[in-house]
């Protein structure tokens, strides 16, 4: 089974013992290190604020300084805007004085100064309205608790208004109140049970390269390379069938949608088929709208769900499928259900299963490997469930990923046996109605054209679906959008993977 492009995600002392075997202490070799993640957390920033509809051009940015690297990077981010945005402006509050700096943080300030002598000064209080906070003042070497100095300070940065709020490494003493917290060089596990660190943004320094990779690591994050294979040229002596063939069941009068969304997005996803079983009342509609798709039409119940009667639709021509997604607007009626366990019972191909069709024991039944894609809600009800090949992909603002052989995943706490794959991509954006369906046709389609790699499918499908959420938030902004744009976004988003380190 192929493993999914990642990093070890460290411990607190992990972190301090690669950054010694890198640097040593040498403050030559740290200085290049520091000038590169300052212009990631700047680059990145920017990045994010493109979903406020761009950083102003005259904004303020507000830097409280620590004394070590994260106030150094801190101050090389605010450097590099600077550079940027000839109008915008600075101010520095060093938490601990400007002597406390130490060397490198303190080279770092007076490059600020020379470069925009005029743009930035050093103030002990904060006033007034700002672009850009970034947090610089502790990093993982903190020991809690702060001082009753420090902890106002930060109550005060809080209370200000700041459009957008930014963390190096971690929110300080887990005080600040970050929108977006950017790790640099590694993710540290203490930011996966933050309540203050925002959104999660992996700047990847290359501090894993070789044999520091660490592919035993049980806890990881999952990178944009993970989607590269996907962007590279397609073999030139090939045909639809090449790619895989995906079958969707779903669907009902009541939640028409949710299965013609999965159908589009299992259409982006580069399945080179996809045949779509739905109520027969449905397919006229579905059929004019998206002519690509195959549509079975399904003999329904009284109330417009699928019946049982009609899987003999599905058995006649599952030989032609190399994956199939279950549940995107199936309902719950008995009948529905009873249909849903016995496809799951029988499949001789992988599946994808989703939504109403992720019952404990449907999800229990049969042989064929199959990818869960619970939000914490479904998990509760099918927790309890004895899963065998299985992957679960539990949504929600950080995605998680496990894969296990005949063993409950655990997604309250890492296993001592699998590792857990972290996806930070996506956002607020992804939280309405009907993203769920596009991931769960997404991820059908690629788990279609490799149905051996179940996790793999499953990771590709959420970096996708997630990387594709962050343009759309940043064409558009986060609230006046509707979430089949997305689909739009796919190509971008893998366009960039392919850049990807």
């Amino acid at each position: 089974m192929k493993t999914p492009a990642s990093h070890p995600i460290l411990s607190c002392d992990e972190a301090r013992t690669i950054e010694q075997s890198l640097f040593a202490g040498d403050e030559a070799r740290e200085w290049p290190a520091m000038q590169r993640a300052g212009r990631a957390i700047a680059a990145a920033a920017l990045r994010d604020f493109q979903e406020l509809g761009g950083f102003p051009a005259a904004g303020r940015i507000l830097v409280l300084a620590g004394k070590g690297h994260n106030a150094g990077d801190a101050l090389i981010a605010a450097h590099a805007i600077l550079e940027k945005f000839p109008a915008a402006r600075a101010e520095v509050v060093f938490a601990f004085g400007s002597r406390a700096l130490r060397p490198l943080a303190a080279r770092a300030w007076r490059d600020l100064v020379h470069f925009a002598r005029d743009r930035v000064s050093a103030v002990s209080v904060a006033r007034g309205e700002f672009a850009l906070c970034l947090d610089g003042i502790f990093g993982f070497q903190f020991r809690p608790p702060a001082d009753e100095r420090i902890t106002a300070l930060i109550a005060s940065v809080n209370a200000l208004s700041i459009h957008l709020r930014a963390a190096v490494d971690l929110p300080s003493a887990e005080l600040f109140r970050a929108d977006f917290t950017y790790a640099t060089g590694c993710v540290k596990t203490p930011l996966l049970d933050s309540r203050q660190a925002g959104r999660v943004r992996y700047l990847d320094l290359g501090f894993f390269e070789g044999e520091r990779a660490d592919p035993q690591a049980l806890s990881r994050v999952l990178l944009p390379s993970v989607l590269a294979p996907l962007a590279a040229l397609r073999p030139p002596h090939s045909d639809k069938r090449t790619f895989g063939h995906v079958f969707l069941v779903g669907g009902s009068r009541a939640y028409p949608g949710a299965i013609l969304m999965s159908t589009l997005a299992a259409l982006r996803s580069g399945a080179g088929l996809v045949t779509a079983c739905v109520p027969e009342s449905l397919v006229p509609g579905f059929a004019a709208h998206t002519p690509e798709a195959m549509w079975i039409g399904w003999p329904e119940t009284p109330s417009g769900s699928l019946a049982l009667e009609g899987e003999h639709l599905l058995r006649a021509r599952l030989d032609r499928a190399t994956a199939l997604v279950l549940g995107p607007g199936l309902g719950r009626e008995p009948e529905t259900l009873a249909l849903a366990r016995s496809i799951v019972a029988t499949s001789s191909v992988p599946l994808v299963i989703d939504a109403d069709a992720l019952q404990p024991d449907i999800v229990d039944a049969g042989t064929a490997s199959r990818v869960l894609t619970p939000h914490a809600g479904e998990w509760k009800r099918i927790g309890n469930a004895n899963l065998s090949d299985t992957t679960v992909v539990l949504k929600g603002p950080v995605t998680r990923i496990e894969s296990r052989a005949g063993l409950r995943p655990a997604p309250e706490g890492r296993s001592k046996t699998c590792p857990t794959y972290h996806s930070f991509f996506g956002g607020p954006v992804l939280a309405r109605g009907g993203s769920g369906d596009l991931l769960a046709g997404l991820m059908g389609g690629l788990l279609a054209q490799a149905p051996a790699e179940p996790l793999l499918a499953a990771a590709r499908g959420v970096v996708w679906h997630g990387l594709a959420a962050d343009h759309l938030a940043r064409a558009h902004g986060q609230t006046s959008v509707s979430v089949t744009q997305l689909l739009d976004f796919l190509s971008p988003a893998l366009n960039e993977s392919a850049h990807a380190p």
